[in-house]
């Protein structure tokens, strides 16, 4: 008898000495699922103007490179209609050529469209602007207006040439009705217009927006302007972590002292979802020629926290706010059905991604594709624990071969 139990022992821990040699499946990072060739892949549509044509003298920076994992998991690398397994069809009528949802509490991408084609902006690169202001400048403040900052292209929110501004009501400008007057005045204040721009593209880089370059702080045309629906979503979900931003952005009217020859002026919010969406938590939006409207916006019900990006979208058949409503509505509905996940909001730099591919970056159902990621969040590491059951059914073995012999000698 206690030769059998010996040899039922010995297959276990054979069998367990061969798992413990075997590869781990999720060591190796999977190859991204792209059946075809994606549009835009590597640059925004043609400019229907000469809004982008260089300066004298100047070329137009060459396009940025794509990285050979798409940041956000594999699936973020699919064209087209990117939904989770079994998902009802996204609400018709939407006109954008590229569109995210995602989970601002968990960074979840719910659902998506084209997340990495690359598009334009336009306004929603005040987004980025902001996030250099509140990370560089005290609110109060007191800048200056020069005669160029009030003659800027419009959207303005209407400032004086020597008019005094705070920080503050610059930034309720910028975000609230789109101010390019605010833009040029913030990025004087900045350091001029290059060296805001080398701010907001090395935050762009920093947080991992690797399909992201400011060609302007406004978000009007420029040689080189490029993002994606994922990377706005990313630069999006970083905002609205920021106290000061998400409040400037959920403010419905605000008043600036009269000042350089102007009267009082009140700022109205030009999202229409405030304060007629349900839970309504801010947002952003943008037009240009090239970039057609623009959107970004954010609710919060029964729990779930959604925010939505749209680009290169059309106000017909119906309004842009109204497209973005039902796509909010949308992905609630599939937070509130449990839906799993397409990809993840992910915090990495361009520079990490070309290094390593397969460095820790999270599949649709939030594991990772790399082992090294495992043993980070397991510094024993699944090895470990394999050798430890090992050792342990050994000692058990030998208890149980020992005690048999025991009794066969006593002849029992």
């Amino acid at each position: 008898m206690h030769s059998a139990i010996s040899r039922s022992l010995l297959v276990l821990v054979s069998g367990v000495l061969a798992l413990a040699v075997t590869p781990v499946a999720t060591a190796a990072p999977k190859p991204p699922a792209q059946a075809q060739p994606c549009a835009n892949k590597v640059m925004p549509p043609p400019p229907v103007d000469t809004s982008e044509k260089p300066r004298p003298g100047e070329t137009a920076p060459a396009p940025l490179p794509v990285p050979p994992v798409p940041v956000g998991g594999d699936r973020m690398a699919e064209c087209g209609l990117v939904l989770p397994k079994r998902a009802l069809n996204p609400p018709e009528g939407n006109t954008s050529a590229a569109w995210v949802l995602q989970d601002l509490e968990t960074g979840d991408v719910i659902a998506a469209k084209d997340p990495h084609a690359r598009q334009r902006p336009a306004s929603l690169i005040k987004v980025l602007l902001g996030l250099v202001v509140v990370t560089e400048l005290p609110p109060g403040k007191i800048v200056v207006a020069t005669k160029e900052d009030a003659e800027q292209e419009c959207t303005c929110m209407g400032i004086g040439a020597g008019g005094q501004y705070t920080v503050d009501q610059l930034l309720h400008g910028l975000l609230m009705h789109s101010g390019n007057d605010a833009a040029h005045a913030l990025s004087t204040v900045l350091g001029g217009l290059d060296a805001t721009l080398a701010k907001m593209n090395a935050l762009a880089t920093r947080i991992g927006a690797t399909d992201t370059r400011a060609a302007t702080p406004s978000g009007l045309d420029g040689p080189g302007m490029s993002t994606s629906a994922y990377d706005m979503s990313l630069i999006f979900h970083y905002a609205m972590k920021n106290p000061e931003f998400a409040k400037v952005v959920k403010t419905k009217s605000f008043e600036v002292p009269a000042t350089g020859g102007k009267p009082v002026v009140t700022i109205y919010n030009d999202n229409k979802l405030l304060g007629s969406y349900p839970g309504f938590t801010g947002g952003k939006t943008g037009f240009t020629d090239d970039a057609r409207h623009t959107y970004a916006g954010s609710a919060v019900r029964n729990g779930h926290r959604v925010g939505v990006v749209m680009l290169r979208a059309e106000q017909r058949p119906t309004r842009v706010t109204e497209q973005a409503a039902k796509l909010l509505d949308y992905g609630i509905a599939l937070r509130e059905a449990k839906a799993e996940s397409v990809g993840r909001i992910e915090y990495r730099s361009p520079e990490a991604v070309n290094a390593d591919p397969a460095n820790a970056a999270p599949n649709a159902d939030g594991a990772s594709n790399s082992g090294a990621a495992a043993a980070a969040e397991d510094p024993f590491g699944v090895t470990g624990w394999i050798i430890t059951l090992v050792v342990f059914l050994i000692i058990v073995a030998s208890f149980v071969i020992g005690h048999q012999r025991k009794k066969a000698m006593a002849g029992e």
